[in-house]
């Protein structure tokens, strides 16, 4: 647990990717074999049940600090991260413990199955024998939230680079379905799991964004162009009669998406297909928002598949006939993925990506304004040779989207970051103007510099007119442009609208805020998405 702890405070320390990969490697070196497992299955998303609710945490923290509850909350909004209150507050260990991470892993595991006396009586034990970077990591185990600046492709770097592995096997061997308890870490490093589970998916291959001009790639007859399609990425894998779809968050969504289910049927096995989840009727790609109603629900219902129904447009084959095509170059690929859309009997619902012809660059530019008329985001391009690789590789993928909406806005609320930035207004509500009203339109906490945060933030201490918890309210004086991706209806925000990936885009100190945009504007521009192009 120690070790594991210094490891989280180097990381914390810099923001530096070399610094970040030369600590994980230290520590793949040094640590407890199976503790390495956990570790890896907690930096890639993987978290186990939590065996005790937040609130629980907080009242047995109050109760064993002796702190009234309005203390505790203070230093909550100061420190920003629950779990380090809870660390700091509470009074110094009495006793020691020297139980590796993955027996922690496991005695928690345990606790879901006691009652809440005994889960106190643990924790509270826990917390008297772990000093204040244990107690810390010891919550995080409970809660599963780390967030700590380390990628995937960091992690799978560093795995690389002290096992000698090349990264992309690397990234294909801890994809999946494992139980870090269930398999040792060079097991796992060698994708030993493979055998026990058919579903098992390929790392996804991933574009840069595209800033400068197309004609700045070359000839046109070495790319291929598609859609960039606004939807879930995923893979349909089908083994040994058994279908799989997995999303790009390596999360199994296959009872999802039934539609997609007679692909058990009519697929060869040891097939892997790439593609886009899409919202698709009559033939038709339907907006973001309409496919939401199928996410994360445990039962898919009439209503769902009658108003969102489903379909699959694929662009990439990643496995044939049982054998890895990702060494093959796409045209090869790409002509495969043909014959095998090409023998389907329902081929309204399973779909090729359709292959954007163009002679020219500018024949493409002008083609790529378009895009939203077909609620596509753009166009990628895709070298003719390319290989289909683990994650990014510069000058291989391009995604070129079309330039996002924007709006002016005027910040009205703000609350304190996390991580390093706890001490710093970050987070921020922005509203439009309904007549004489202001409605919240948006909440966004990227896309100042530093310089800009520290200005906001003393803008906020200044300014700040009432208080609710963490949240300040603040005078409407600064003008920021929100850069948004779509627009749809939504009962859960006040303006009856909600904007999808909101960011700021810059901060207008050239702009007051009787200049920002109206509520009335946003309307216009949802009626305008909405409604379909003249033929």
């Amino acid at each position: 647990m120690k070790r594991f702890a210094e490891l989280i405070q180097q990381l914390e320390l810099s923001n530096k990717t070399n610094d970040k990969i030369a600590a994980l490697t230290a520590y793949f070196e040094e640590a407890n074999d199976l503790d390495k497992p956990y570790v890896i299955a907690m930096f890639t998303g993987k978290r186990p049940r939590r065996p005790v609710s937040t609130a629980l945490l907080k009242q047995w923290a109050i109760e064993l600090s002796g702190i009234p509850d309005w203390l505790f909350t203070e230093c909550y909004h100061n420190v920003g991260d629950l779990s380090e209150t809870i660390a700091l507050v509470l009074p110094p260990p009495t006793t020691s413990d020297n139980r590796n991470l993955h027996e922690w892993i496991r005695d928690l595991t345990l606790l879901n199955e006691k009652d809440d006396n005994y889960k106190k009586t643990f924790i509270g034990n826990a917390w008297n024998s772990l000093e204040i970077p244990e107690r810390f990591i010891f919550n995080k185990l409970i809660s599963g939230n780390f967030r700590i600046g380390v990628s995937g492709k960091m992690l799978v770097n560093a795995l690389a680079k002290l096992s000698g592995t090349e990264s992309s096997k690397v990234m294909h061997s801890i994809m999946g379905k494992w139980e870090p308890g269930q398999i040792s870490y060079h097991e796992l490093l060698a994708g030993a799991h493979v055998n026990t589970d058919n579903s098992w998916p390929y790392p996804f291959c991933l574009a840069y964004a595209l800033e400068a001009e197309p004609i700045a790639l070359g000839l046109t007859s070495e790319w291929q162009a598609e859609w960039k399609w606004d939807g879930i990425r995923g893979q349909i894998v089908k083994r040994n009669g058994e279908l799989f779809i997995w999303s790009r968050g390596e999360e199994l969504v296959t009872e999802q998406f039934p539609e997609l289910h007679f692909l058990r049927d009519e697929l060869e096995d040891g097939t892997v297909l790439d593609g886009e989840i899409l919202s698709v009727k009559d033939g038709t790609v339907q907006a973001f928002s309409i496919l939401q109603q199928r996410l994360n629900r445990k039962k898919i219902g009439k209503t769902q598949l009658t108003d969102a129904p489903i379909g699959f447009f694929s662009y990439d084959l990643l496995e044939y006939g049982g054998n890895d095509l990702r060494s093959e170059p796409l045209s090869t690929r790409r002509q495969l993925l043909v014959d095998t859309i090409g023998r389907l009997r329902t081929e309204s619902i399973v779909l090729l990506s359709p292959i954007i012809e163009f002679e020219t660059w500018e024949q493409l530019t002008q083609l790529r304004m378009a895009a939203r008329d077909i609620n596509s985001e753009g166009i990628m391009l895709k070298k003719l040779d390319s290989l289909y690789h683990s994650g990014r590789k510069r000058g291989h993928w391009w995604k070129w989207k079309i330039n996002p909406f924007t709006i002016d806005t005027v910040m009205i609320y703000a609350q304190k970051g996390s991580g390093r930035r706890a001490n710093f207004y970050t987070d921020y509500t922005f509203a439009v103007r309904d007549g004489a009203q202001l409605v919240t339109i948006a909440k966004a906490y990227s896309g100042l510099t530093d310089k800009e945060i520290k200005e906001v933030n003393a803008f906020v201490v200044k300014n700040a007119i009432e208080k609710f918890g963490p949240v300040r309210t603040v005078k409407p004086e600064l003008v920021f442009e929100i850069a948004f991706e779509g627009i749809t209806e939504s009962k859960r925000h006040k303006a009856g609208l909600a904007l999808r990936f909101p960011r700021i885009a810059r901060w207008r100190k050239d702009k007051k805020a009787d200049e920002i945009n109206t509520l009335d504007d946003l309307k216009q521009l949802l009626q305008a998405t909405l409604t379909p192009p003249n033929p």
